[in-house]
């Protein structure tokens, strides 16, 4: 990535939660002069934050030197980052720090009301980096929508990890093979809201430990996927399945074709062809990988072209990795780009 180094042109960025996407996205952030972020609110201690942040059980030791003084995060570039308590949406005035956008990466405050109280103190555009729990002004996914972002959206979506590959997917084979239905099954990666011991919680299944067990769960990719993709509204579903790794995530679809002249052949040339056209979001690979293969990889999907199969007539199966943190993060600074070219034309807006 690159940007000038003009900080006038910058993007102000506020975020909300210091979580796993929020360091990862601080982490991508930080390579680009396009984008600053005066402000990260948490709840946590900021000498843990930042200790997170330069030590990453996956992803490593953070390649730029950052330091912490007087809880400001401090790049060697001059950036700096003020870190503040925030228990909520509204609890703080983005105004102050003269923000463009608020990314909140909390994962926890996805409906409308949490988003417009973001708005109500000063920020001029919201993001989650989850699916919403209520229809909002934009659901966003790079490689199939982007071109539908309007000056008027507030409040937006970043989509999910999971729900960037599978629209990918199935726009990229409806657009060449007509789809007619699909179902998908996504093996995830766990996540920190899941127990490492069997524990009493909420959900049966996820109350069991993710370091011992492959856990199905819901997947509200399904319920959105129809804001991106309308065509499948109805004619798509699916189920995640965590397993006992870090990261490191696949999803694997199942089409039923209109065409049945769609070979296993032209199906992987359909693909070729679509990472030729977006290789910052697509990539395809003709080796064997494994899970583990795909971590720190910036791509929304990593094709797996040996793993592409056809029965007779026109069930198909495809199986596409992806990087569950690292993926979604370098797709939300492409989102934040996306929209800054507003900023100018908005004003104050």
């Amino acid at each position: 990535m690159s940007g000038s180094n003009n900080t006038s042109s910058r993007i102000r960025v506020g975020l909300m939660g210091f979580g796993r996407i929020g360091r990862n996205f601080y982490r991508l952030a930080s390579e680009t002069s396009r984008i600053e972020i005066p402000v990260i609110s948490d709840v946590g201690q900021p000498e843990i934050l930042h200790y997170l942040l330069q030590r990453d059980t996956v992803h490593g030791s953070f390649q730029q030197e950052v330091r912490l003084k007087n809880n400001q995060l401090l790049l060697n570039d001059g950036r700096s980052s003020e870190m503040i308590i925030g228990l909520a949406p509204g609890d703080f005035p983005w105004e102050s720090y003269d923000v463009d956008i608020v990314v909140d990466a909390t994962g926890k405050y996805l409906k409308k009301a949490h988003m417009e109280a973001h708005l109500t103190v000063g920020a001029k555009r919201v993001i989650v980096t989850n699916l919403p729990d209520e229809k909002i002004d934009r659901l966003v996914v790079m490689g199939v929508n982007e071109d539908t972002i309007s000056p008027s959206d507030r409040m937006i979506s970043a989509g999910s990890s999971t729900t960037g590959p599978v629209a990918l997917m199935l726009k990229i084979m409806d657009d060449k093979f007509g789809v007619d239905r699909a179902m998908m099954t996504t093996v995830h990666a766990y996540t920190s809201d899941q127990p490492l011991a069997d524990t009493a919680g909420s959900d049966f299944r996820r109350s069991r430990s993710a370091a011992e067990n492959i856990i199905p769960n819901e997947t509200p990719t399904v319920k959105w996927l129809g804001a991106v993709l309308p065509q499948f509204k109805g004619g798509f579903d699916g189920i995640a399945l965590n397993v006992p790794v870090a990261d490191g995530s696949c999803v694997d679809i199942t089409y039923q074709f209109k065409n049945a002249e769609a070979t296993v052949e032209a199906i992987n040339e359909a693909m070729f062809e679509a990472a030729g056209e977006m290789p910052d979001i697509i990539e395809v690979t003709e080796d064997p990988i494994v899970s583990s293969d795909v971590i720190g990889n910036r791509h929304s999907l990593v094709f797996d072209s040996k793993a592409t199969m056809k029965t007779k007539g026109k069930l198909v199966k495809t199986i596409s990795w992806y990087d569950n943190g690292w993926g979604h993060a370098a797709r939300l600074i492409d989102i934040i780009q996306a929209y800054a070219r507003f900023n100018k034309k908005e004003g104050a807006a």
